[in-house]
Order: structure tokens, then C-alpha cells, then sequence
């Protein structure tokens, strides 16, 4: 059976690290069936109108088409001329892919709308099912509620003619319902990396750890600094390596000074995945202080590692911790950060790294998450067929 999938974000020259939780759903997807993926991305830089790039390892075909985005100051001028030419490389992919895998059974659109523009388009012209499988944080944080009553009367009818939709947790699945996407919805989760990697023993106590795209307004780096500032007048022992980039980053170093944490806070960049995970398996505790998440893999890596969390009850992360494995607070909740960090450091021992990766569910591996996945494509291929 083959499966192509269409995903709004993916690993891509400008950004290897975009959307790579999609990546890891596609090759998971592809231990069962065949499986391809067309990515659609702007590239202002490039010369070429167009450009291709193909990529055959790891078990999936992999076509990232590029299109040169117009960057004019007239807002309309500039999304129509992106519109068409995101049009025009995604025939000029969908072409290939077809000629060179074949013509697929079903579709998979990651993200809203333009994927699923593309696939209701294959539904219309080729007969060709398609489901639509979500992950954005725009459903939770507010962002799409602003949008306007087109493109959310638009979403609604991809939505509507899909003959699935997925969401990655049930946090977001219920919040598609109350925006009317969907009636019902079906939970497959990420992937979850390094459960296969050898238990590393428990940690040093304080050793904090970060990973996160430093964008305060989601991540809420700013409130894990101010809080281990508040932190450490009690519990000395308290630092903090922070794993990722983005905008914010000169601000936050900036704010480290300002807090008198230079001794104690370390910013290591945008690591590979891999990397990562040494740094995880080192530290004593993972921190995720987000305003938001659809899932959370992080949680995730820092459990499968038997490392404790300590995590805000921003969505994701609520299906993780328990009192076994970390502690959940409120979010933007500073002072119920610096206890938590006091808290976990002072009660290290009862934080077992055997009993914490036992409590990641079998369900978060590659197996796992591919087979749940090619179930849902073999249904809808056979549904349609009926």
C-alpha cells in the first residue's frame, strides 16, 4: 500500500530540525507500508523559480520542492504570489511522485490548509482519500480564533470532507471539536526517541535541563531564569543548561546577567537529536515551563531517559507526569516553579530512572506509532473501496 504525505513542516535545508516529530511519524508509518512525502517550502533566496531535492534513505521517498517566495511590502500582492507558486511546485511534485511511486492510495495532510488543499484536490481529480492529521498549538493558544471567518469556514470544509482526523493528543483533538473542525477525532501520538538507548543511572541533583526553541512567548524561558534565581537563595545546588535557539536568545542571555546567573546557566545552541539525548541522559531533571504544547516530545525523551519533570499543565505533558516521575504546575507561575525545583532536588531519591522509563507506554515507540497509523490508512483504503 502506498501512502503519501503531505506535511506542512518537514526537515528542510533551511531548518533541519522543522517538524522533525513529523519525520519521525512518516518512517515510523514506513516500517508497515510504502510510504512518500512531498514538502512544499518557500526559499526568498534561492534563484530558480523552482527546485527539487530527493532524498530515498531511511525507509521513506522524500521530494522537498522549493519555490523562490515573493517578499513584496503589499501583503495581498505577496500571499497570492505565494499561494500560486506554493501551487505550482506542489503539480510539479505531485508529478513526480507519481511517476516515480506510483499513484497513492491515500493522502495524508499534516497541518492546516495548504496540505489539505492539495489532497482535496487528489480527491476531486483521482478519486484519492485523504485524512488530515494536526499538531499545531494555533488551536490552543488563541491564534487560530483570530483568524478570519473565511479561512476558518475553509478549514472546516478540508476538515469536513477528510475521511479521518487525527490529533496528536486528546488536548488538542477536544480543542478541533469546540473550534467545529471535527465531531470526533483519533489520538495517535509522537514518537517518542530513545527508549532503545541504554538507561543512564540518575543524574546529580540540581542539574537542570532545557530543550526548547527559545520563543519566550511559548516556551517561557524567561520564567525558569527568574525562578532558579528565586530558586537558588534556598537550594544552592540548582543549574541550568538550556539546549535549543530562536529569536530570543540575545534577550535571555541578557536577562542571565541581569539575574547573576552567569556561573550557573549554560546555552549550548540547536543540537542534533542524538546530541540531544547525551545531554539528557546526563542531566538530573527535565524543564518544560511552556505556555502551550499540543504533545511534547521533550517529556517524553526525558522520561524514556528515567529522568524526572518538572512541566507546566499547558497540554501535552499532562498525559506524561504523574507523581511517580515529576511534578505539574500551573503556567506563568513562577513561584510554583522555584518550589518545584526545590522540592524535586531535596527528594532526588525517590525518583527512580528504571521505574520512570517503565512508565512510558509502548505505545509512544516507532512500532507503535507507525502501526497505529498504517491501520488508520488500510481502513480508510478500504472504506473507500466498499
Amino acid at each position: 500500500m502506498h501512502v503519501l504525505i503531505i506535511p506542512k513542516w518537514y526537515p528542510g535545508r533551511k531548518d533541519p530540525q522543522l517538524g522533525d516529530f513529523l519525520r519521525k511519524q512518516a518512517l515510523a508509518t514506513a516500517q508497515h507500508m510504502q510510504v512518500s512525502v512531498l514538502y512544499i517550502a518557500p526559499d526568498p533566496a534561492q534563484e530558480a523559480a523552482h527546485e527539487q531535492e530527493l532524498h530515498t534513505a531511511d525507509g521513506a521517498w522524500e521530494l522537498r520542492c522549493y519555490y523562490r517566495s515573493s517578499t513584496h511590502a503589499w501583503g495581498p500582492w505577496r500571499k497570492a504570489a505565494n499561494l500560486l507558486s506554493y501551487l505550482h511546485a506542489a503539480r510539479k511534485g505531485w508529478e513526480r511522485s507519481c511517476k516515480d511511486q506510483g499513484r497513492p492510495q491515500v493522502i495524508q495532510a499534516y497541518i492546516l490548509a495548504r496540505p489539505a488543499l492539495i489532497s482535496l484536490w487528489a480527491r476531486w481529480r483521482h478519486g484519492i482519500p485523504y485524512l488530515v492529521s494536526e499538531q499545531s498549538s494555533e488551536f490552543l493558544d488563541g491564534s487560530y480564533a483570530a483568524k478570519s471567518t473565511l479561512y476558518k469556514a475553509l478549514c472546516r470544509y478540508l476538515c469536513g470532507k477528510a475521511s479521518t482526523v487525527t490529533a496528536v493528543s486528546a488536548w488538542l483533538g477536544d480543542a478541533l471539536v469546540g473550534h467545529g473542525l471535527c465531531s470526533n477525532y483519533e489520538v495517535v501520538p509522537n514518537v517518542v526517541p530513545g527508549l532503545d538507548r541504554p538507561l543512564p543511572p540518575a543524574g546529580e541533583p540540581g542539574n537542570l535541563l532545557m530543550v526548547a526553541d527559545l520563543v519566550d512567548k511559548t516556551k517561557n524561558v524567561s520564567g525558569v531564569l527568574r525562578a532558579l534565581a528565586q530558586a537558588r537563595q534556598e537550594e544552592p545546588r540548582l543549574k541550568l543548561d538550556i539546549v535549543g535557539d530562536g529569536p530570543d536568545r540575545n534577550v535571555l542571555e541578557g536577562l542571565v546577567i541581569t539575574l547573576g546567573l552567569e556561573q550557573v546557566v549554560r546555552f549550548h545552541g540547536r543540537l542534533p537529536n542524538s546530541v540531544v539525548l547525551d545531554h539528557v541522559s546526563r542531566c538530573f531533571a527535565m524543564v518544560i515551563n511552556s505556555n502551550v504544547e499540543t504533545f511534547s516530545v521533550v517529556t517524553g525523551e526525558a522520561l524514556a531517559q528515567g529522568r524526572p519533570v518538572i512541566a507546566t499543565r499547558c497540554g501535552g505533558p499532562v498525559a506524561f507526569v504523574t507523581p511517580d516521575n515529576g511534578i505539574l504546575i500551573e503556567p506563568r507561575d513562577d513561584q510554583a516553579l522555584a518550589q518545584a525545583m526545590i522540592q524535586l532536588t531535596r527528594n532526588a531519591a525517590n525518583y527512580d530512572p528504571a521505574t520512570i522509563r517503565n512508565g512510558v507506554s509502548d505505545r509512544f515507540s516507532p512500532a507503535a506509532v507507525g502501526a497505529r497509523f498504517a491501520a488508520i490508512h488500510e481502513r480508510i483504503a478500504s472504506n473507500d473501496h466498499d
